[in-house]
């Protein structure tokens, strides 16, 4: 079934497939934290319910943004990656993490982390890519 948008202007098409509060997490876990399980998405601190992360991951693999493949070790278990277009999303979880740093005084991000995407960001961007792609 195709899925209808109210508009297609970048801003609302963006916030339609990650406007709630759980989708961009789940991202962020796969990308910099290397989840790449249920349970493990299960275990992050912000506590999602598993009803969520059921909804949330289907949402996410239905846009096409991650995949889910059968763990060859497990065949009872799923393994989920992103896809090319979940990649992409790369530069932009960066940009928010160091808005973040920057005005969270709390922040957990490290110092070092924000210090080497403000110098260095197109290099950090490729280590990170690499590392992304499990083939």
């Amino acid at each position: 079934m195709k899925k209808e948008y109210r508009s297609h202007c970048p801003i609302n098409f963006s916030q339609e497939i990650f406007g709630d509060k759980w989708s961009l997490l789940i991202i962020r876990d796969i990308m910099f934290k290397g989840k790449r399980y249920y349970g493990e998405f299960l275990n992050s601190e912000e506590k999602i319910s598993t009803n969520i992360l059921a909804d949330r991951l289907e949402k996410l693999e239905d846009n096409k943004i991650i995949i889910k493949v059968s763990d060859v070790n497990n065949l009872s278990k799923f393994i989920y990656t992103l896809t090319d277009k979940g990649i992409d999303l790369l530069p932009l979880l960066l940009e928010m993490i160091v808005w973040g740093a920057k005005h969270d005084k709390q922040t957990k991000a490290p110092p070092e982390f924000i210090n080497r995407f403000i110098s260095d960001k197109e290099s950090l961007i490729l280590e990170i890519k690499k590392n992304l792609h499990f083939d």
